[in-house]
C-alpha cells in the first residue's frame, strides 16, 4: 500500500468571532460558570473554620470510605482519593455530584429496558457454542459469558471482508449504501462536512426518494465545531430520520461525559460495518491533519449481521417513547452450517452495564494467545491489569507488538503512553511507532485464527466511559488479511528503544508523569 498522500489536501478555517459568539461557546461558558461556582462554595465552606470543618471532614472520611470499598477499577478510586487529598472540600463535593449520576441515570435506566426488549431477536443457537468448545474451548467459555452475561451470541455463517485503509471501507460503504432496498442504519462519533460526508448524504437521499428508510445518529460533541446544531431538522428535511446523541446542554451533568464512540453501518440487516474509521474527510486522506491517516474496518455479511442491527436500534430507542417493530428488522438466519467460515461474535460495551466488555475481549486474546498478540492502537493508557497482562504474556515467550502514532493527535496523551514505554519494553512489548503519521486503528490479532476489530482505543474513556463495538473473529479466513495488513504496516513504522526512551526529553518526562496522576479523567 502507497501511504503518502495522494489526494489534494484542504484545509478550512473559521473566523474567530464566528467561533466566539457561537452556541457552543455558550454553552461552553455556562458550564465554566457552573464548575466556577462549585468551586467558590468548596472555598466558601472550607472558610468556617470550626463547624464546617468537622463537618467536611467527617464528609471527606465517609466519601473515602465509600471509594476505597467501591466496586470497579482501583486505579479509578485511586484518581478521587488523590483529588479529594488535595482539594478536600471540592474534590469531595464534585465526587458526590459525578456519583449522583445527574441526567445518565435515566438514559442507563432506558437501555436496559431496550435491552429487554431485543433480548429474543438476539437468541443463542446453543451448538454453535458446542462446536466452537469443541474447536477452541477458551472461546466458547468467552461466548457464553458473552451471550447470557450481556445478550450477544456468537454466530457462523458471516463473510468478512477488512479494510486497511479508510479509502477501501469508503468505497465498500458507498457501493453497499447504493445496494440499499430497505433500510439504512448509521450510527457514527464524528461526522464532519466534507467530500467524504457530501458523497454519502447524496446517496441517503436518492435513497429516501426509492422509498429506503435512513435512520441517521451521531455524537454530540458533532456540534462543537463540525456540524449546526440544528443538523437533524435539515436532514428530516430530506426525508432521512436523524437525531444527536447526548446533545450538549448548558447543564453541568454526568452523561456528557459517556459518548457514542461506535461507528456502525448496517443496509437491509444484510451488511454491517465497524471499526475505527468515522465519517470526515482526514479517514480517507483527502484532509492531511497528522500525516497519512491509517485505520482499519470490517464488513460482515451473513448472521453476525443481526448483532448490529439490534445495538443499533437499542441505541436509538433509548430517547424514543414508540414502541419499535424489531422483527422488520431482522437478518434472515442461514439453516444449518453453509461454509466454514468459523465464528463471529460482534459486542458492545455500554458504561452503564457495570461490565468492561472490551477490555475482557482483550485481555482474553492475550491470555490465550499460543504464538503472538499484534496490536493497533492510537492511545497508550493502561490501567493495572491490561498492564500485567501485556508485560506477563511477553515474559511468557509470546510476541506481543504495538503499533502506535508516529505523529499524535493530542500532544498529552503521547507524553502519557509513553510512561508505559519503559516497563513494557523491559519485559519483552515490542513497540513500533508508524511514521508516515497517525495509527486510528484498533485491532488485536493472535495466532493467525484470532482478531477484534472494532472502536476501543487502549485508554480508560473507551475502556470504561465510552458506548464502544466491535467484533470478534476466530477461524475465519479474514484474520489472515488482518494480520498481513499488521505485517505491512510494520514495514512503515520505526521500533522504539529503551535508549529513547531514557534520552526522551526532562520536560516530555514530568508532563508524563503528572498526567499519569489524572490518567482516568483522560
Amino acid at each position: 500500500m502507497n501511504y503518502p498522500i495522494a489526494t489534494p489536501v484542504k484545509k478550512a478555517k473559521k473566523g474567530i468571532l464566528s467561533v466566539v459568539f457561537s452556541r457552543t461557546a455558550l454553552i461552553l461558558t455556562l458550564l465554566a460558570i457552573q464548575l466556577g461556582m462549585m468551586i467558590a462554595m468548596a472555598t466558601i465552606l472550607r472558610d468556617y473554620r470550626t463547624y464546617m470543618y468537622v463537618v467536611s471532614s467527617v464528609l471527606k472520611a465517609i466519601v473515602l470510605i465509600y471509594i476505597i470499598n467501591e466496586r470497579g477499577n482501583p486505579v479509578f478510586n485511586m484518581t478521587w482519593i488523590l483529588l479529594i487529598t488535595i482539594f478536600p472540600a471540592f474534590g469531595t463535593l464534585f465526587y458526590i455530584y459525578v456519583k449522583s449520576e445527574v441526567g445518565s441515570r435515566a438514559l442507563g435506566k432506558q437501555l436496559s429496558k431496550r435491552k429487554l426488549e431485543i433480548r429474543k431477536y438476539m437468541k443463542q443457537n446453543p451448538k454453535i457454542i458446542e462446536n466452537l468448545r469443541i474447536s477452541k474451548p477458551a472461546d466458547a467459555n468467552l461466548a457464553h459469558y458473552m451471550k447470557y452475561q450481556l445478550g450477544f451470541p456468537v454466530y457462523r455463517n458471516t463473510k468478512a471482508m477488512f479494510f486497511s485503509c479508510g479509502e477501501e471501507k469508503f468505497a465498500a460503504l458507498t457501493r453497499e449504501l447504493r445496494r440499499a432496498k430497505r433500510f439504512i442504519f448509521l450510527e457514527y462519533f464524528i461526522v464532519e462536512e466534507g467530500y467524504m460526508w457530501s458523497t454519502i448524504l447524496d446517496i441517503l437521499k436518492e435513497k429516501v426518494q426509492e422509498g429506503v428508510e435512513v435512520r441517521f445518529m451521531y455524537d454530540g460533541m458533532c456540534s462543537i465545531s463540525m456540524l449546526p446544531y440544528d443538523y437533524p431538522r435539515k436532514l428530516q428535511k430530506f426525508g432521512i430520520r436523524c437525531k444527536m446523541f447526548s446533545p450538549l446542554h448548558p447543564i453541568l451533568s454526568t452523561v456528557q461525559n459517556n459518548r457514542d464512540h461506535r461507528k456502525i453501518c448496517v443496509v437491509d440487516g444484510r451488511v454491517a460495518f465497524t471499526g475505527g474509521i468515522n465519517l470526515g474527510d482526514e479517514y480517507i486522506n483527502r484532509k492531511e491533519r497528522f500525516g497519512y491517516w491509517k485505520d482499519t474496518a470490517v464488513l460482515l455479511e451473513g448472521d453476525a449481521v443481526q448483532s448490529f442491527t439490534m445495538m443499533f436500534l437499542q441505541m436509538w430507542n433509548a430517547t424514543e417513547r414508540k414502541r419499535e417493530n424489531y422483527r422488520r428488522y431482522q437478518t434472515k438466519m442461514s439453516e444449518g452450517v453453509k461454509r466454514e467460515l468459523g465464528f463471529v461474535l460482534p459486542y458492545g460495551d455500554s458504561p452503564f452495564d457495570h461490565e468492561e466488555v472490551g477490555e475482557t475481549v482483550y485481555l482474553h486474546i492475550l491470555n490465550h494467545a499460543k504464538k503472538y498478540v499484534h496490536i493497533m492502537t492510537p492511545y497508550l493508557i493502561l490501567d493495572n491489569a491490561m498492564l500485567d497482562t501485556l508485560t506477563r504474556t511477553a515474559k511468557s515467550g509470546i510476541e506481543v507488538c504495538i503499533i502506535m502514532p508516529h505523529i499524535p493527535d493530542k500532544w498529552y496523551a503521547f507524553v502519557l503512553a509513553k510512561t508505559y514505554y519503559r516497563e513494557l519494553l523491559e519485559a519483552g512489548v515490542q513497540i513500533y511507532e508508524f511514521t508516515p503519521g497517525f495509527v486510528h486503528a484498533k485491532i488485536f490479532v493472535a495466532d493467525d485464527d484470532t482478531a477484534t476489530v472494532g472502536t476501543i482505543n487502549l485508554d480508560f474513556r473507551s475502556l470504561y466511559l465510552h458506548f464502544e463495538c466491535g467484533a470478534y473473529i476466530y477461524n475465519n479466513p479474514v484474520v489472515r488479511e488482518i494480520e498481513k495488513d499488521f505485517q505491512k504496516t510494520l514495514k512503515k513504522c520505526q521500533s522504539v528503544t529503551l535508549t529513547e526512551v531514557r534520552n526522551q526529553k526532562l520536560t516530555e518526562k514530568i508532563c508524563g508523569r503528572v498526567l499519569r496522576m489524572i490518567a482516568p479523567l483522560m
